[in-house]
């Protein structure tokens, strides 16, 4: 098990839940060190004291807050950790929800809790069960990291998942993002649709991080004297160039069917358009009218031929 990140219990109510927080997720991005490019020496951040100028060890190193010009005041971690809260050392549940009343850009980081000893065993299991039949999220908080932070619990493989959320008043409102209303046709909209069909997959195991990859290449290339991989061709549209939103959709559409192997023959999807009349009912109106027409002629010669027969 990764190391413990953080020890207290869940309050469920007067049900408590010894537990330790483990993170749900690894690091594995290429970190780089800063360094002196001409001798590739070390660059190191030093921390030094304004007033005096000397370096200071981390030892040395507190909180302080400045409540005015010139006039700071410290705050310890035994007096943050002492503090008359509830979430001091609880994750404290506050109400249950449905999952999809939960907007995801509140969600940040995910932990797991494991069972903190075996008599958190038979509670733990008892929030577990009462979650997946509930088919809701637990709202909780708690305080980490200098904080009272808003969590969301819920099941994942038989574990119980901490999510930390942002608070209602930290999610910026994308009013003035959103673009200005437009008109988008049905047919657009439908090959839209088709198009999301046809990129629908059933997990996601098959992602891999590609940058990573190309990265580490480089640094494996340069580390044995090699030349480095050839660049890729950049094959993003220009910016500001005019898009004709159909044709995209259409060959997407169909690059999607051919990596699928599905073919490309019957990729493009047709603008829908509302069904005309057929020829053949409009044939009998047009021999209809021909046919009258012909009737008509013929009865005007047979007055013609009666006036002169007449006139002789």
């Amino acid at each position: 098990m990764p190391r413990p990140l953080w020890a207290g219990a869940i309050s469920f109510g007067l049900v408590t839940i010894p537990v330790k927080i483990v993170s749900a997720t690894e690091d594995h991005d290429v970190h780089f060190h800063r360094v002196h490019l001409a001798d590739m020496g070390r660059v190191r951040t030093r921390k030094v004291c304004e007033l005096d100028g000397e370096v200071v060890s981390q030892d040395e190193i507190g909180k302080g807050y400045e409540i005015a010009k010139d006039e700071t005041v410290a705050v310890t971690d035994e007096e943050l950790e002492g503090m008359p809260l509830p979430t001091a050392k609880a994750i404290e549940i506050a109400a249950f929800v449905d999952a999809d009343s939960i907007d995801p850009v509140r969600i940040s980081d995910s932990y797991y809790l494991a069972a903190d000893g075996q008599v958190a065993a038979k509670p733990y299991t008892l929030l577990r069960k009462a979650l997946e039949r509930s088919s809701k999220v637990a709202v909780a908080k708690f305080a980490w990291h200098g904080r009272e932070r808003l969590g969301l619990l819920r099941i994942r493989e038989g574990a119980i998942v901490l999510h930390s959320m942002k608070w209602p008043d930290e999610v910026r409102s994308p009013d003035e993002l959103a673009p200005r209303e437009v008109e988008v046709g049905e047919e657009e909209i439908e090959q839209a649709l088709e198009l999301a069909e046809r990129m629908t997959i059933e997990d996601l195991s098959g992602f891999h991080d590609e940058y990573r990859e190309a990265l580490e290449d480089i640094i494996a290339a340069k580390a044995d004297g090699k030349p480095l991989p050839a660049r890729a061709e950049d094959g993003r549209q220009g910016k500001g160039k005019v898009v004709d939103l159909m044709a995209a959709l259409n060959a997407s559409v169909k690059a999607a069917k051919e990596s699928r192997g599905e073919g490309g023959e019957d990729a493009t999807v047709h603008e829908m358009r509302p069904s005309k009349k057929t020829p053949q009912k409009k044939t009998p109106a047009k021999k209809t009218a021909t046919s009258k027409k012909s009737t008509a002629s013929k009865r005007t010669t047979k007055k013609t031929a009666a006036k002169k027969r007449s006139a002789s």
